[in-house]
């Protein structure tokens, strides 16, 4: 749907508060001034993979994808336009045009007003979009230990075993072990292993034996072009759908309306669930929401809650679903965990300037602009605790881990960690708050 002008407000624009909330995890969020320059994409595969890919921001406006708030700053309540619904969300923007703020969106908003500040409105309008849809409340997450920050993609079995040794020896209470990409051979093809790996079930099993819970990662919407799913399944392939480049292939987005798609993607998970893995987590899940032609003819965001729904029947009733690089709207509901930043990294700043990409900067800032959601839409996830010597800023860092309520998950190799890191590890290791932010 084309744009068009759906409200106003009239005063002194250069006063106001104007709230950006991005599409999925990564989108960077945050409340801006008139004047300032908020984040944007630093090129076309960026925004692709961390914007919405379909609705380019225009130079000049500011934009929220199911949501946009502007605290007018002169004690007047604070103005919210959003969704009506988590299953049709559209992009909403605000330009200053005449010394007032406009407001325009692709689809329908709810116009609502709400005594300010801006936090205390933000939460009022989680609450709303949660009633009937999430969880009434949302028990307490152990933390966890992960293997992508210390690892990367090339973890072994072993890797994993050494760390839940150490974490008994050091005292690091890790209640489940998450082994993250770099156990399987090709993006899509998740139950077959990268031969340096060694043995899923040897991992999984011993985690279980010493009274852990095990976990993985999973891109289950991606299929990249070297993986044999893409090779021997087109078919199976959302037409026209571009899900950007990583891993150095193109990727290609799974379509879930498709009846043999479909029932592959519930046996990966029948089929990890049952050497025992209870926790998976689900990341660059934005493919799964992307325009393209599918089999069925459901709309991009209908076609994504299929195959979280799919996920959920493969995984079982009692599994975690840990959503990462998530459409956070149509989210909702359907996940137990929800990353709300772009991810860490053991330097401050992005390399590329965009805070959509890996950074402490953009995970600080993203981070506690949507502490607002937790306990109210699902349990936040902060991303992981990382306190070796050489990451940048580690103090402030872990400052910004102590003051949320998230997940807590360790993913540091704790052989590298010295006194201060490993203090400061155990300090943070501790369940996930029940009370909403």
């Amino acid at each position: 749907m084309p744009f068009a002008d759906v409200g106003e407000i009239t005063g002194h624009p250069q006063q106001a508060l104007i709230f950006e909330h991005g599409w999925q995890s990564w989108s960077p969020t945050g409340a801006y001034r008139v004047g300032d320059s908020p984040p944007r994409p630093a090129s076309e595969t960026i925004q692709t993979l961390c914007y919405r890919p379909e609705t380019p921001i225009p130079p000049g406006a500011f934009q929220g994808e199911g949501l946009i708030a502007v605290d007018p700053g002169d004690g007047a309540p604070v103005s919210l336009w959003s969704a009506a619904s988590h299953l049709d969300v559209p992009s909403i923007r605000v330009r200053e045009e005449g010394g007032r703020l406009v407001v325009s969106a692709d689809g329908p908003v709810r116009h609502t007003q709400v005594d300010g500040p801006l936090d205390a409105a933000l939460r009022t309008w989680a609450e709303t979009m949660a009633e009937g849809v999430a969880p009434p409340s949302f028990p307490a997450v152990p933390p966890m230990w992960c293997s992508w920050y210390g690892y990367w993609d090339k973890v072994t079995d072993q890797d994993i075993l050494d760390n839940l040794r150490l974490a008994e020896q050091h005292g690091v209470e890790a209640d489940m072990f998450l082994i993250d990409d770099g156990y399987e051979a090709e993006i899509g093809d998740w139950l077959e292993l990268r031969p340096e790996f060694g043995s899923l079930e040897r991992a999984v099993g011993t985690v279980r034996e010493a009274g852990k819970r095990g976990g993985i990662w999973l891109a289950p919407f991606l299929v990249g072009h070297r993986s044999r799913i893409f090779r021997e399944h087109p078919d199976w392939l959302v037409g026209g759908a571009d899900a950007g480049r990583m891993w150095d292939q193109d990727l290609a987005v799974l379509d879930v309306t498709h009846p043999d798609a479909a029932a592959h993607l519930v046996h990966v998970f029948e089929t990890l669930s049952a050497i025992g893995l209870t926790h998976f987590k689900l990341d660059y899940l934005y493919a799964g929401a992307l325009p393209g032609r599918r089999h069925e003819d459901l709309t991009p965001i209908a076609a994504y809650r299929r195959g979280l729904e799919l996920i959920r029947q493969g995984a079982g009733p009692a599994a975690t679903i840990h959503g990462c690089g998530a459409p956070m709207l149509p989210s909702l509901g359907l996940v137990d965990i929800m990353r709300v930043s772009p991810d860490i990294a053991p330097t401050l700043l992005p390399r590329s300037g965009d805070i959509s990409q890996p950074s402490q900067l953009g995970a600080r800032l993203t981070g506690a602009a949507r502490e607002f959601l937790h306990a109210r839409w699902w349990v936040n996830d902060p991303d992981c605790i990382m306190a070796r010597p050489e990451v940048e800023a580690r103090e402030e860092w872990a400052a910004h881990i102590d003051a949320t309520g998230g997940l807590r998950g360790s993913s540091d190799p704790i052989a590298a960690l010295d006194d201060w890191g490993l203090a400061t590890t155990r300090r943070l290791m501790v369940p996930t708050r029940t009370d909403p932010s």
